[in-house]
């Protein structure tokens, strides 16, 4: 049995992060990683927001002496190939930050894990979360197995839950609960050699639409590389064959920008293909446990969202878990804002995705119409997410009908409350 300050499940942007923090501040933190890094793993884009995260772990200089391809903009592109005007950050955003990065997931999670240990965090690797230890309500540890079958036990008055998609208490708990709109799957592979736009749009991350409201997104890595992908609702994409080269395929003649630009590359590797894109847990804590990244939410990566929420999350998270440490108190309740904000952070960005989805809705002609909420749809894509977003969706309501209210599950999960309930 080993004792620590707290625990950390995965080794994700989320998870490092919060051993990080957790380790700068003083504590005693165990990090636990199924796999051995480095590993791979999709969403590569960065937002300009996550820099202050990066900051204040120290991974700013690891970032910037790198060969991650530098990031200005976004932009969009129709069917038949015409762009949008690009939402570049520095016209709004007047800090470096304004300049972000397309990375290599196994480079960066690697950097990440690494920057954890450097911070002071035991970072243990190849070893797998098996169960919760539990005392009453509350988790006070859990039981886990290395790569040789070995069984150990790690004790902490609190834990966090970074485990990504495997999303450990989620799913033992029957907490997820699916977005029912946004439930699309994605295909995507790589290319060689595929074309760059030239100048401060060479690493911009390009969104291009197909029909029935699916979209491609193509983005620059380092040693000319792309990573490129189609996004949309099974049925539209296997509407002709199951075959995951032939699906891409069949899309990329379904746009004039991406068939052009990889027209001069060359495809390599597999082609690879995920569903279930957005979900969210019923509870965001228990006693003695909070919920940080994908083993919380995740959110359809149209704007590329998910490495941003994963490393404010866990920043949060660990603020949440330090805060609990110095006053002697785990109970649910007191990680009820720690859900809030970050609720708040997803739902700014849920709408916006909900309104691209939007049949309707055009940004080129929601921005000719209202210029003066152009600053607020470049807040939300780069991350800036407790700006008030109200005024600029009202405004989207004449283009898209769908966008949603708050969802309203999200919060601790109250033992004495849920008992309540179910007596009742």
């Amino acid at each position: 049995m080993k004792n620590y300050d707290a625990i950390v499940i995965g080794g994700g942007p989320a998870g490092s992060t919060a051993a990080s923090v957790l380790a700068m501040h003083g504590r005693n933190v165990v990090l636990l990683e199924k796999e051995k890094f480095p590993r791979y793993h999709i969403g590569e884009s960065l937002l300009p927001f996550g820099f202050f995260t990066m900051e204040r772990i120290g991974m700013l200089a690891k970032m910037k002496g790198s060969q991650f391809v530098k990031k200005f903009s976004v932009q969009f592109i129709t069917t038949d190939g015409r762009s949008s005007v690009p939402f570049y950050f520095h016209t709004h955003l007047r800090h470096e930050a304004a300049q972000t990065w397309q990375v290599l997931r196994s480079e960066l999670d690697q950097m990440l894990l690494d920057n954890a240990r450097e911070k002071g965090a035991t970072v243990i690797e190849e070893i797998t979360v098996r169960d919760a230890i539990r005392e009453g309500s509350a988790i006070k540890g859990v039981k886990a197995v290395d790569k040789n079958g070995e069984a150990h036990e790690f004790h902490a008055p609190v834990t966090i839950d970074a485990s990504g998609r495997d999303a450990f208490f989620i799913t033992r708990n029957g907490w997820k609960i699916r977005d029912p709109y946004l439930n699309k799957i994605a295909v995507w592979t790589y290319y060689k050699g595929a074309k760059r736009d030239p100048g401060i749009d060479e690493g911009a991350t390009t969104v291009a639409y197909v029909p029935e409201k699916g979209w491609f997104w193509y983005i620059p890595l380092a040693g000319d590389v792309v990573s490129v992908g189609v996004v949309a609702e099974k049925d539209y994409l296997m509407r002709r064959t199951k075959d995951l080269k032939e699906i891409f395929y069949q899309e990329v003649d379904e746009n004039v920008w991406i068939k052009e630009h990889l027209a001069i590359g060359e495809q390599f590797g597999p082609f690879r293909i995920t569903g279930e894109y957005s979900y969210r847990s019923r509870h965001c804590a228990a006693d003695g446990l909070i919920l940080a990244g994908d083993a919380f939410a995740f959110l359809d990566p149209v704007f590329s969202s998910g490495v941003m929420l994963a490393l404010r999350s866990g920043e949060l998270a660990a603020d949440a878990a330090h805060a609990a440490l110095s006053d002697g108190d785990f109970s649910a309740e007191r990680f009820t804002a720690y859900g809030a904000e970050f609720c708040k952070r997803i739902e700014s960005m849920r709408r916006l995705v909900y309104a691209f989805y939007d049949h309707k809705f055009s940004f080129r002609d929601f921005i000719r119409k209202y210029p003066q909420l152009a600053g607020s749809v470049t807040d939300c894509l780069i991350g800036n997410w407790l700006v008030d977003f109200d005024p600029m969706y009202e405004a989207m309501r004449e283009f898209a009908g769908n966008i949603p209210e708050p969802l309203q599950h999200g919060k601790p999960f109250i033992a004495e409350s849920a008992a309540v309930q179910m007596e009742g």
